[in-house]
């Protein structure tokens, strides 16, 4: 538990476990230190509010209903979830809206540029279970 709370490549959060439904465990966020020094803070959105809610399946350990445990997320996974949720859509957008401004009239080519996201977050959506797997969160329980 030392090594990952110690760790530089990951952020800690403290938290209570607020909801415990079938193989999921839900964590209330507290506002965290830790926040203001981030260099993606202002993109995360774990910042802007006091209370956030994370979910946990499957978890290692069992866990009590308003038990306070530590949230510990690795920071290259931080940043690939940026990428997923901010950075990709955005390049879509973009994209779109100046390729589609060469052949169609401007307002088309902004509701074409809009209408490029909803099929991207449709797939995201639909790899939510991918993306469970691939996201993992640890929540350690405080001795």
């Amino acid at each position: 538990m030392r090594s990952l709370l110690s760790n530089d490549n990951t952020f800690v959060h403290s938290g209570t476990v607020s909801r415990i439904t079938g193989d999921s465990v839900f964590v209330s966020l507290e506002g965290n230190i830790h926040c203001d020094s981030c260099k993606v803070k202002s993109a995360c959105g774990l910042s802007e509010t006091t209370n956030k809610v994370v979910e946990m399946v499957q978890p290692n350990e069992s866990f009590r209903l308003n038990e306070n445990v530590r949230v510990v997320i690795r920071k290259d996974q931080g940043m690939l979830a940026v990428f997923w949720a901010y950075i990709l859509p955005f390049v879509l957008l973009v994209g779109s809206l100046i390729l589609a401004s060469l052949y169609l009239a401007e307002w088309q080519a902004g509701v074409l540029a809009l209408l490029v996201l909803l099929p991207y977050y449709g797939i995201l959506y639909s790899l939510n279970s991918f993306f469970r797997k691939k996201f993992r969160i640890t929540v350690l329980k405080l001795i």
